[in-house]
């Protein structure tokens, strides 16, 4: 037998040796664990996107615009950041929302003509593209909390469908704020508070609905990693009627002898805290240093229901500046020139490109944008891409009775309803809407009457068509359009330019379907295509037959037991 004699030293140095390489190999392995692990947790370039939305702040209604509402956090993070000060939206709800969800103009959508009502089977068209698809697209995890008011007709309508991982909101235009219950006309009546794609009876605690909302946003901030990109768009119903708050915030404004008004700045004021609360969370759970904030109002706001637009002329649902300016801000530490005011002419529009391109994501040709991107403008103070805004042409509301095409000099039919800014000209015509001036001393009587103040406004009978220059003449006090025909055509070929790139408008008839009494009690998709009834049908079919074959199958089985017992 031939035995091997090994030295002990060189042995043990061979032994160590494979030893050290062994550990040298899987440190090596837990060390590119670990910088994967980083790689994950590394902060992510894109920026987190904070978008809040609140319904019928008049622009008077913040401490900033003078008034006497008080809002320390709204001015705080006006003041610290950029206010927008030429910052247009659309008059009511649903159009201000397809605008901001698509960048792209009523006309170009199909909903050119008022809301969408629930009753309708309506929502935004299922062809556009939206804001939350563009930054899911470019790895953003995509959140709504609050007001959609863009329809549900057919479950491809909803807030889950068109872009957002999750939804926790309402689907109407308003409601009650603590039952969370609508009615539209008699025996119409429903529950509107959704989980996901379901009726979110579970997680109603009867919470006042801007309270809600915001410890839903809340919850949202403290289950994400922060070093993922997140996009939280908070809708809230607030200030929207009905006027109701919880009773603490009526105590700060004992002073307002209207009511309509004193409940109005208690909402107001509860939005602020709502807000305060938010930007606490966003820096407790590690977000705020790469978040850009973005406040705006859906419309202007509406006088009977306490909201103020003083010095502005008009309110909700008009085409004077008091309908569609709207008091709007960005809030960021990623703002270059922070503390200044931007007086550049944004659009709600606008949002669309400049989120996505922040976020880093692609805008495709075949999107046909009405927006422009505007960070730049907002950021460090350049001049904006945009020109000019055409507010809307809504060919179905044509009720001014001297409207014509001889008095639009052949260009345009000034009996149609529509509005066009560029540069510093704004061209109305048709009927723009109510047209007074409503001062603060209105809300100073414990009623509001008809005729709610001193200075007398004297109607423009006969009229339907209106020049003004924005910039010398933002109350639009003094009608140019006798003076400056030239630019009064020049403008109405511009309106009949836009004109021929409409699409068919969207107004359908109401549906009964709609009724929440066939649904449950609750408010909800009615409509099922032939795809969808099809899919219905394919399930029903495949649940009848997985049934029948395991009644088959228990049958066969049972005859082979009597068999065998037999045998």
């Amino acid at each position: 037998m031939f035995i091997l004699w090994i030295p002990v030293s060189l042995f043990l140095s061979f032994i160590v040796s494979q030893t050290w390489s062994i550990q040298m190999s899987w440190e090596n392995w837990n060390a590119e664990l670990r910088n994967r692990g980083n790689e994950f947790d590394k902060p992510s370039s894109q920026p987190h996107i904070i978008f809040i939305l609140v319904d019928d702040q008049g622009f008077r209604d913040v401490g900033y615009h003078g008034s006497e509402i008080k809002t320390p956090t709204l001015d705080r993070l006006a003041a610290q950041g950029v206010k927008l000060e030429n910052y247009y939206v659309q008059p009511l709800c649903s159009p201000s929302r397809s605008q901001l969800m698509t960048g792209r103009y009523q006309i170009h959508t199909g909903l050119q003509h008022s809301i969408i009502r629930a009753t309708q089977p309506n929502c935004l068209p299922l062809e556009n593209v939206t804001l939350p698809q563009k930054l899911k697209q470019a790895g953003y995890s995509t959140h709504m909390v609050g007001k959609w008011h863009l329809g549900f007709y057919k479950r491809g309508c909803l807030p889950t469908q068109r872009g957002f991982d999750t939804f926790f909101g309402s689907l109407l235009g308003s409601g009650d704020y603590y039952s969370h219950y609508k009615c539209e006309g008699p025996g119409m009546c429903g529950y509107d508070l959704y989980e996901g794609e379901e009726a979110a009876w579970e997680q109603d605690r009867g919470l006042y609905s801007t309270v809600m909302f915001t410890r839903k946003a809340v919850n949202i901030l403290a289950n994400h990693n922060p070093h993922r990109p997140l996009f939280l768009y908070l809708a809230y119903q607030a200030v929207h009627s009905p006027l109701q708050v919880p009773a603490r915030y009526l105590e700060r404004y004992k002073g307002i002898p209207n009511l309509h008004r004193r409940k109005y700045a208690a909402m107001v004021s509860c939005l602020d805290e709502a807000i305060h609360n938010l930007t606490l969370a966003l820096k407790r759970y590690g977000y705020y240093d790469n978040t850009v904030i973005v406040y705006s109002s859906d419309n202007g706001g509406q006088p009977l229901a306490g909201g103020s637009n003083w010095p502005l002329r008009g309110s909700k649902a008009t085409y004077w500046e008091g309908g569609i300016r709207a008091v709007g801000f960005v809030h960021s530490p990623l703002l270059v020139n922070k503390g200044t005011k931007c007086r550049s002419l944004v659009h709600i529009t606008d949002w669309f490109p400049t989120l996505v391109t922040l976020g880093e994501g692609t805008l495709d040709e075949d999107l046909n944008l009405d927006g422009y991107d505007v960070w730049e403008a907002i950021s460090e103070g350049r001049p904006s891409p945009r020109q000019d805004i055409l507010h809307n042409i809504d060919p179905i509301y044509i009720k001014a009775k001297n409207g014509s095409w001889k008095a639009g000099y052949g260009l345009w039919n000034t009996a149609i309803q529509a509005a066009l800014r560029v540069g510093h000209w704004k061209l109305l015509t048709g009927v723009p809407g109510y047209s007074d001036w409503v001062p603060p001393q209105t809300f100073s009587n414990q009623r509001l009457t008809n005729r709610w103040h001193n200075e007398r406004i004297r109607w423009d009978r006969g009229k339907s068509i209106w020049l003004f220059n924005i910039t010398a003449d933002p109350y639009e006090r003094v009608d140019l359009s006798q003076r400056y025909p030239h630019i009064v055509k020049k403008m109405l070929m511009r309106l009949a330019q836009y004109n021929k790139t409409a699409v068919p408008v969207r107004y359908p008839s109401k549906d009964m379907r709609s009724n929440p009494q066939y649904n449950g009690g609750v408010w909800g998709p009615w409509y099922k295509d032939e795809r969808e009834m099809q899919e219905e049908d394919e399930r029903y079919n495949n649940l009848f037959n997985n049934h029948l074959g395991k009644r088959r199958w228990k049958k066969k089985s049972k005859n082979r037991k009597l068999k065998r017992k037999v045998e």
